[in-house]
């Protein structure tokens, strides 16, 4: 958790922000506000990138139109890629803990899928939410009878229910078996994604930071989810969006509005072109064209 006594950075030279839940509404639309507050961004001469659990080939839509220009990591992390998708680095899951992940999925009655390379690998068609994801990365899946060898160089496996409750409680049986050989973390209510233990947002981050020459003080950081807060850790400047559950908005330094109601844009407007980091609470007044934006701390 990020300390009560830290101090958001007053220099940013970055801003790194999430994908779906952050950057695009619920129905995976990028508004033309998110779009004009990265342009503004650029104007002002800070960097943006994105990290994301989509594939890098998943992000092809969102870094052409939005005219990213820095390195951008997928799968969490597990693959940090060009703008034009060539693989700068990658850490994969290691094959005994690939099946060890398939079979855990499996005994608690979840859906597996698997990412390696550029495909993404299901066995069935009609499962739920593959219509949502295609629709997400602009893909289809392969359907497969087995994962077979795609294990021994999977980037991500994501187990995929309806039933919140079962990815809870396999999210916790999963830790305790996987110890330090993958990260588990959920990108999504419905979704559970396992990666390499590397291969998560904020290693993500810092690896990014590398690339761009620009210290992770020198980044301000947004996300929803509970991915996120790896990099809330390690950015010197970290939003929460209004729809991110309350142990997500209580890690970030500040709260925007909701991805349905352009909080991405309006953190970008408020808190870091607009400057309002200090330690007082912002008060809503104040914050005209910004809605519920506001500090958590």
């Amino acid at each position: 958790m990020i300390p009560v006594s830290r101090i958001p950075s007053t220099t940013l030279h970055a801003v790194i922000s999430d994908v779906d839940g952050t950057l695009v509404t619920h129905d995976k639309v990028l508004t033309a506000r998110s779009e004009a507050a990265v342009a503004e961004l650029r104007a002002a001469n800070i960097a943006f990138s994105i990290i994301s659990s989509r594939p890098p080939r998943g992000l092809r839509g969102l870094i052409d139109r939005l005219g990213i220009t820095a390195p951008v990591a997928g799968f969490n992390g597990g693959a940090l890629a060009t703008p034009a998708g060539a693989v700068i680095a990658q850490h994969l899951l290691s094959p005994a803990a690939a099946r060890q992940v398939v079979e855990m999925i499996g005994a608690h009655g979840a859906q597996a899928w698997v990412f390696c390379g550029p495909d993404w690998l299901a066995r069935d068609r009609e499962g739920p939410y593959v219509g949502l994801e295609q629709h997400t990365i602009g893909f289809e899946p392969t359907i497969v009878p087995d994962f077979g060898s795609a294990l021994d160089a999977a980037a991500k496996i994501v187990a995929v229910s309806a039933d919140a409750d079962l990815l809870t409680r396999l999210e916790q049986g999963a830790r305790d078996a996987l110890a330090d050989r993958a990260t588990v973390v959920r990108s999504q209510p419905y979704y559970l994604d396992f990666t390499h233990p590397l291969a998560n947002k904020g290693v993500a981050l810092s690896e990014l930071a590398n690339l761009m020459a620009i210290p992770t003080a020198q980044i301000a950081v947004i996300g929803d989810g509970g991915n996120d807060v790896a990099m809330f850790e390690r950015g010197g400047l970290s939003i929460a969006m209004g729809n991110a559950e309350p142990d997500v908005r209580r890690a970030a330094d500040f709260v925007t509005d909701r991805n349905d109601q352009d909080g991405f844009a309006k953190a970008i407007a408020w808190f870091v072109l607009g400057g309002h980091r200090s330690n007082a609470p912002v008060p809503r007044p104040a914050c005209a064209g910004v809605d519920d934006a506001s500090r958590t701390r």
